[in-house]
């Protein structure tokens, strides 16, 4: 395959500043790394914590991205398995250490010398990437598209969120009806689960997107829940949420905080978190959560809500998610 010796990219060198549309050398893969033709990449909220400066230790200039839908078009000299033409995801983790304690104690999602796509090394707002080959997910040609994009952080960071939980937990509500939470609703109900989903006051299109995915109920994050929930996940970065949750948890649930940014938490009296309630926060993800959820979205057919916009569009995207503009998720397209 013939390659270009340059590509497009949306980089970040300011926080608190719009992107660059840049032209810049197509990266060359490492020994163990794989070259990328980006077909399609998400727009995470963890995009615009970086954007924004609330995630205050980005290398810059970086492209940013982390939801990475590609194709393999050259490869590193030591890649085992990968091989050109395949299709791949890359998602936030992008390097481990393999020797900090917590590697060691398979908890590679808190390493002390983690890498992370499109915040500590270049990520997919650009037509091409490298990533290393063992944190990159092969991925089905069905999802070779847009549609595959959110998977690669919305749905496993949701998933890791929704793991957090009791198995038997039967009352699930969610805080935020975004990109993640459409996701794992599909996931939770095909298990089974019944799922109250809180949005934005007054977000009617919002619940009624919801209830289409099979909510048992859907309504404002002011309200108190209908019945007592077993579990709660929080995807909204609104720390009055905690509370609010508690508050809706029955005896021994858990209030999970899926988000890697959150404002900030109000005081709260102690019997609502009374009863062995308790809150749980989420970081990062690990391998295996990435190949158990990607195994469960195709056992539940997890179908993804996007909309699309242009590499060029970037700043345009960003400021959509921010004023929650579109249900599901966004995702740049990349030319061909």
């Amino acid at each position: 395959m013939q390659l270009p010796s340059t590509m497009q990219a949306m980089v970040l060198e300011q926080q608190r500043q719009p992107l660059v549309l840049k032209t810049l050398p197509i990266p060359q893969p490492l020994d163990k790394q794989v070259l990328v033709k980006i077909i399609a990449c998400g727009i995470c909220r963890t995009d615009l914590h970086i954007t924004d400066g609330e995630l205050t230790h980005p290398k810059l200039p970086v492209i940013i991205g982390h939801e990475i839908v590609g194709m393999v078009v050259k490869k590193g000299s030591a890649v085992a398995v990968l091989k050109e033409g395949d299709i791949v995801g890359i998602p936030w983790l992008g390097y481990t250490c393999g020797k900090c304690k917590y590697c060691l104690q398979g908890k590679e999602n808190l390493c002390e010398n983690a890498l992370f796509t499109g915040y500590t090394i270049n990520g997919g707002y650009a037509e091409y990437t490298v990533a290393n080959e063992q944190y990159c997910f092969p991925l089905d040609k069905k999802y070779a598209n847009a549609s595959g994009a959110p998977l690669l952080c919305a749905g496993l960071i949701g998933y890791r969120s929704y793991s957090m939980i009791d198995e038997a937990a039967e009352t699930i509500g969610i805080y935020g009806f975004g990109a993640a939470a459409h996701l794992i609703a599909q996931a939770a109900v095909f298990q089974r689960k019944k799922i109250y989903a809180f949005t934005r006051d007054g977000d009617l299109k919002a619940q009624q997107f919801a209830l289409q995915l099979g909510a048992e109920w859907a309504g404002d994050s002011s309200k108190p829940a209908p019945v007592k929930l077993d579990a709660a996940i929080i995807f909204a970065p609104v720390g009055n949420l905690i509370p609010k949750a508690l508050q809706d948890v029955d005896k021994g649930g858990k209030v999970v905080c899926g988000g890697i940014h959150m404002s900030d938490i109000p005081s709260f009296s102690y019997d609502i978190l009374w009863e062995e309630r308790s809150i749980q926060s989420v970081a990062n993800l690990t391998r295996k959560d990435g190949e158990a959820f990607l195994k469960l979205a195709a056992q539940a057919n997890i179908k993804t809500e996007t909309k699309l916009f242009q590499l060029h569009e970037a700043n345009e995207a960003l400021q959509e998610l921010r004023t929650g503009k579109f249900n599901g998720a966004a995702v740049l397209m990349m030319p061909d």
